[in-house]
């Protein structure tokens, strides 16, 4: 039964993956405008961030969307598939969850960041405020 589970929503996945990335592309939120130094400012800040998301999951879909709301270069790793990716997010944060943000602060230490909603409120208070 826990195979059958498993196939079910893979091919769920599968059948219904193209159309949720044509959603996510039409409905491209219009980014943040700041000045350039502004951007680069922020842009800066992004260097120390990176996502480990699944293409296809809704709920990284909502934090790809709240980053390009919020116009932030922000580094996408995808960890659906077994590698190296994957395991990193797994040695890392101790989950192979996703969306998962990954913040390193100035002295190299990271603090993994799980659940869409607490990555986008996260996100908001840093590059929104002010």
């Amino acid at each position: 039964m826990k195979i059958f589970i498993r196939y079910f929503f893979k091919t769920l996945r599968i059948a219904l993956g193209p159309f949720m990335l044509l959603k996510e592309r039409l409905q491209r939120p219009t980014g943040l405008v700041r000045t350039p130094e502004a951007q680069q400012s922020v842009d800066a800040q992004c260097q120390s961030l990176v996502l480990y998301h699944y293409k296809t999951c809704p709920f990284c879909m909502k934090v790809r969307q709240e980053m390009r709301r919020l116009s932030l270069n922000i580094r996408h790793i995808d960890a659906q598939a077994e590698g190296s990716d994957r395991a990193a997010l797994v040695a890392g944060g101790g989950l192979a969850k996703v969306p998962c943000l990954k913040i390193t602060d100035e002295a190299g230490a990271a603090q993994w960041l799980y659940d869409s909603d607490k990555i986008v409120a996260y996100l908001r208070g840093r590059f929104l405020a002010g």
